[in-house]
């Protein structure tokens, strides 16, 4: 059965994949994105990885910029400190030793005009060399192990304090940042750097760098200096991630997203819309009209357009043959009527011949034999006038209104004088083929001759009615003069017999008598209701 317009479209293959599911466009974009995505994820991890070399260059860089800058601020600061043990150590021993305060003073010289000074003290902490330091950069008191004694004062600079052998004398230094700075800075590192001293959690700052931004990476270096446990501790910028190196990283997967969405856009637009446009206008092609793709014209895809022209040359080449063929429809009903108008005329000019013929019979046998031929022909014309309605219909013969007109023909031809021939009717609204209702016509007119022939005034019934078998149904024909007697069996024998058997073959069913009651019983198919 065709599937109606607009019904929705049932996949006759249910038991396939999800894969083969997929919508074509959805495949080109996930067969592209696994195509793309590799090379992506390639480009992708290549920036990320020419970014870590970038860093190790920049931390190799800084670790030897600390590395100088941890050994030029421990050579000034051992130097400075063994001086001044030096200065100690003679003092302690002598008071009075204005030499080795001398000295001591000489080595400070150059640095005092950046800010350092000295102070050697006694037990009392009254000044036997140099000056005596401010509370807020007292030095600290050096215990335990560890000869030298450290400060870090927080934006100022740093303290060192020795104590000598017997202990009743000490000596500090302090060392200014900004001298610490110029000490300290690297002679061949380019990029700026953070540098500071770090004791505990106290800190000065020797070198800064600018306020870190959202994006800003840096690496961070410590590197003991070897003295009182100074920390130096290093930062520089590494890598920072800029725009163009945002746009690097990130561009890989741009494009793989971007090629991926356009292939879609593209093979969605160009081949899968238009095809959906052209199915939906094959889908709702009525044959005999021209299949519409006006909105398929304008698409760019060469082949859709090609396959569309296709389908509208097939779309004319059909309905010029519909119309051919609704032509030949036309001429073919008209032969059909002519012909049957003939073979009804033809009829009706055989059973007026015989008419005439009967009407100057001799003998009443052979009116009686005309009549009975008459009769014959009566039952094909009205079975071919039923089988023409048929066929205007298509929808099969009626056989109530077949076996009610055969019946008045019948009665309309029966011998008079002896009494009028009676008929009664009982037929269900069936329909059959012009086969079926052919034999059984013939059937009826051969049961009611024979009965005519022992009664010419026989009264017959006729009856059809549903069997209990589907798409069948039981003719019966009883009539009194039918009730067995030797001269029945011997006409039935002689004449009827092999008539009414041929009949029943036709019909491919068995024809039934029952002698007591004078009835014949023949199941026969039928095709449907009226």
């Amino acid at each position: 059965m065709d599937e109606p317009i607009g019904a929705p479209v049932v996949d006759p293959v249910p038991h396939r994949s999800a894969i083969a599911r997929i919508p074509t466009g959805a495949k080109v974009f996930l067969i592209l994105s696994a195509a793309l995505l590799p090379l992506a994820i390639i480009a992708f991890f290549a920036t990320i990885r020419t970014t870590q070399i970038a860093d190790q260059g920049a931390r190799a860089a800084l670790r030897i910029a600390t590395a100088e800058s941890a050994r030029k601020v421990s050579i000034e600061l051992v130097g400075d400190m063994t001086a001044l043990r030096v200065a100690l150590s003679a003092l302690d021993a002598d008071p009075g030793d204005a030499p080795s305060c001398a000295r001591a003073t000489g080595v400070f010289a150059p640095q005092s005009a950046n800010g350092a000074r000295f102070v050697v003290s006694d037990a009392r902490g009254q000044p036997i060399c140099g000056s005596a330091f401010s509370a807020d950069v007292a030095p600290a008191t050096p215990a335990g192990e560890d000869p030298i004694a450290a400060r870090v004062i927080e934006g100022r600079g740093v303290t060192l304090s020795i104590r000598g052998a017997s202990g009743r004398t000490r000596a500090a230094a302090f060392f200014p940042a900004t001298l610490l700075a110029d000490v300290a800075r690297p002679s061949e590192f380019a990029p700026d750097y953070e540098a500071k001293l770090v004791l505990g959690t106290d800190s000065v700052s020797l070198f800064e760098l600018p306020e870190r931004g959202v994006l800003d990476r840096r690496e961070t270096i410590r590197l003991g200096i070897g003295i009182g446990g100074l920390v130096l501790q290093t930062r520089a910028s590494s890598g920072e991630i800029t725009s163009p190196l945002l746009v690097a990283m990130l561009l890989p997967i741009v494009m793989w997203a971007a090629a991926a969405g356009i292939a879609w856009f593209i093979v969605d637009r160009l081949l899968i819309r238009p095809l959906r446009r052209l199915r939906r206008s094959v889908a709702a092609y009525v044959p005999g009209e021209e299949i519409a793709l006006d909105t398929i014209n304008v698409l760019p895809a060469q082949e859709i357009r090609e396959l569309g022209d296709t389908f509208r040359t097939i779309s004319r080449t059909v309905a010029e043959h519909e119309a051919g063929l609704a032509e030949g429809l036309v001429r073919q009903t008209k032969l059909t009527r002519e012909v049957h108008h003939r073979v009804k005329n033809n009829l009706q000019v055989i059973s007026s011949l015989i008419n005439f013929h009967a009407r100057g019979a001799k003998s009443a046998e052979a009116t009686a034999a005309y009549a009975s031929i008459q009769r014959r022909v009566d039952a094909l014309a009205v079975v071919h006038r039923h089988h023409f309605a048929e066929l205007e219909e298509n929808r099969g013969l009626s056989l109530r209104s077949v076996i009610g007109e055969l019946a008045s023909n019948i009665r309309a031809t029966a011998p008079e004088g002896t009494g009028k021939l009676g008929i009664a009717v009982e037929v269900a609204p069936l329909l059959a083929s012009q086969d079926v209702a052919i034999a059984i016509s013939f059937l009826i007119t051969e049961l009611v001759e024979l009965a005519m022939t022992f009664s010419p005034a026989a009264q017959v019934r006729v009856s059809i009615r549903d069997a209990d078998v589907p798409d069948r149904a039981v003719v019966r024909v009883a009539s009194p003069a039918l009730i067995e007697t030797d001269d029945l069996r011997q006409v039935i024998t002689d004449r009827y017999g092999r008539v009414t058997e041929g009949l029943a073959r036709q019909l491919r069913s068995k024809l039934h008598y029952d002698p007591l009651v004078g009835a014949y019983e023949i199941q026969i198919p039928v095709s449907g209701r009226d």
